[in-house]
């Protein structure tokens, strides 16, 4: 790991009117380092998960990510323009649901080949060799390069997301529950598929999940959050197998009596 950190939050919170929906939380991520949010529905983390994607703005706190040059900005502070480009450049987003990540009317091909010319690629051929590639990547058959989206199974379908949102290599990648919904043996083979791809290109990344499992496949570290703040964080092997936290000890002894 880097000796800088590449994404610091500090006290960030967000409030909807009278309620609390993050409150004053604060962590370091590194490149390479995989981060696990978990928490029952209404505990904060997809709020957290936003905030940090500039999806909502803050009612208080910094975000502070270090660029490839070394700069580091305040996500919570750019202009709008500064902050679409490095959202589109640096970091990658993959949705619980596939469909809100992929255009459903272009190819598979042409999904994966988007963020490509975003960044600037404009030589067809390139784009196209660069797309079946990604394909195999997360385990697709490069025959399907010219498919819609909707041809496919859900599972297929979040393979595609994985690909459009990793296919710049972005430094960093937030993801939102990105094996709900699936089958048991889907979630398995998916799990495998992104513990793979976010070490070979050393990939920091955010996890929210509500699943403990998904949690300890995925993550390094592990923050548990409970009405909007972090109640217990450490190492993920650490806080599953001797949590200290009661709220944290409940969502473990939950998950070993199902």
């Amino acid at each position: 790991m880097s000796d800088e950190p590449l994404l610091e939050v500090q006290g960030l919170t967000k409030r909807f009117g009278d309620r609390s929906a993050c409150h004053g939380v604060s962590f370091a991520l590194w490149p390479g380092e995989v981060l696990g949010i978990v928490g029952e529905s209404g505990s904060g983390k997809t709020t957290l998960l936003n905030l940090v994607a500039g999806r909502l703005a803050p009612t208080a706190g910094s975000i502070r990510f270090r660029l490839g040059d070394g700069r580091v900005v305040d996500l919570a502070r750019l202009p709008e323009t500064e902050r679409r480009r490095l959202l589109r450049d640096e970091i990658g987003f993959v949705h619980q649901n596939p469909r809100d990540g992929l255009r459903l009317n272009v190819s598979a091909g042409a999904n994966i080949g988007e963020p490509l010319m975003a960044a600037g690629a404009r030589h067809y051929g390139t784009i196209r060799n660069a797309a079946r590639a990604w394909l195999a990547r997360v385990e697709m058959e490069g025959g399907r390069i010219d498919d819609l989206p909707t041809t496919f199974s859900g599972g297929m379908q979040q393979r595609l997301q994985i690909a459009r949102a990793l296919v710049i290599e972005p430094r960093l990648v937030l993801m939102d529950e990105p094996t709900g919904g699936l089958d048991v043996s889907v979630q398995a083979k998916l799990l495998d598929l992104l513990r793979r791809l976010t070490a070979d290109l050393h990939i920091a990344a955010v996890v929210v999940t509500h699943d403990l499992g998904v949690a300890r496949l995925l993550a390094h570290r592990l923050m548990v959050m409970q009405r909007g703040a972090v109640v217990e964080s450490g190492v993920t092997d650490q806080v599953l197998d001797d949590p200290q936290h009661p709220y944290t000890q409940l969502l473990v002894s939950s998950v070993l009596a199902a």
